[in-house]
């Protein structure tokens, strides 16, 4: 216990320190972008997950000394290493992401487009490899009203990579709002760092309880109104931070059920072939109209269509809905 809790201050600590340090370098190196759900359009530092990966990896190579040095425990830690890769890989995907973008170095206000739909998922995949490699999580999954199955060899090969590019591109068309994507992440890592724990997944407990410190490092600047956007990056890293702690903890079933909100904005994006956005028209008095009028195509189409809400309210409420999930899990699954 005493280290995961390090483990989480390390992260929140280095992540506060970092995330504050490194908006002047991303701005005067053009890595910004218009928060356009703001008066005037601001033009913001952007690719928060870049601070929040360093926080996580600091965190976790405090978790990893110590075990070792201290305990010398070595077990898993080539898991442990694998999960690091594969989440800095998938980071460093969306980092390209979000500096792919002629919109904002030309001062255009419109919704910046980065990467193809079809290039994510494709770009995604390499990043599997290294949980592949070392054989991470257990090839038997309990299957409802099925049983025990196990995949054998099937599960590196094709649930592993399935579960890193599914995790990782459905957390990224949920967000565009200050603090709504680090707000959501630190819900359901902290949901997911608890149940490792009471089922002994310590390796999974340390990579979900240093997210969530690098979380909340983050938020300090996040929050609204933002001093440094998410961007991709932070959208990709926690997808890949669930999907590699899920599967080193045999924890699929409970990972799926708190990725419902996701699931449910790809239900809705799909409607529209995934071209949709989150974000509002935004009000001359500083509410969000919904962008498409009556037709959803997003969880927040569904929150702006009730009334007309602030970013704020509106993050305040995509947070909730997780919350909600939480509850539920944990009335299902404890």
């Amino acid at each position: 216990m005493l280290v995961l809790a390090g483990s989480f201050l390390i992260s929140l600590i280095f992540s506060l320190l970092l995330t504050k340090k490194i908006i002047p370098f991303f701005k005067r190196n053009n890595i910004a972008a218009l928060d356009l759900q703001k008066k005037g359009k601001p033009l913001v530092a952007n690719s928060g997950g870049i601070p929040v990966f360093f926080g996580l990896f600091f965190g976790l190579m405090f978790f990893i000394g110590i075990q070792v040095f201290i305990f010398n425990i070595t077990e898993q830690l080539a898991l442990l290493f694998a999960a690091v890769l594969t989440i800095f890989l998938i980071t460093l995907i969306g980092f390209f992401d979000d500096i792919n973008n002629k919109e904002v170095l030309e001062g255009k206000a419109k919704i910046r487009k980065g990467l193809k739909q079809w290039q994510k998922p494709l770009l995604t995949l390499p990043a599997a490899i290294p949980l592949i490699v070392v054989k991470a999580g257990y090839t038997a999954m309990a299957i409802p009203f099925i049983g025990i199955v196990d995949f054998g060899i099937l599960y590196p090969l094709i649930l592993v990579p399935i579960g890193v590019v599914g995790a990782a591109n459905a957390i990224n068309l949920l967000g565009g709002f200050n603090g709504s994507e680090a707000g959501m992440g630190l819900v359901y890592c902290t949901s997911l760092g608890i149940y490792s724990l009471i089922n002994n997944r310590i390796v999974s407990a340390a990579i979900f309880f240093s997210c969530a410190g690098a979380l909340i490092g983050f938020l300090k600047y996040n929050w609204v109104p933002a001093k440094i956007l998410s961007g991709d990056s932070i959208q990709y890293l926690l997808g890949s931070v669930v999907a590699s702690g899920v599967i080193l903890g045999n924890m699929e079933k409970a990972g799926l059920f708190l990725m419902i909100p996701f699931g449910i904005e790809f239900l809705l994006k799909l409607r529209r072939r995934l071209h949709a956005h989150c974000m509002g028209k935004l009000r001359e008095d500083g509410k969000l109209d919904p962008p498409y009028g009556k037709k959803i195509y997003s969880l927040t189409h569904v929150i702006m269509n009730v009334k007309p809400f602030s970013e704020r309210e509106v993050t305040l409420i995509l947070i909730f809905i997780q919350i909600l999930v939480s509850l539920c899990f944990w009335l299902i699954f404890v």
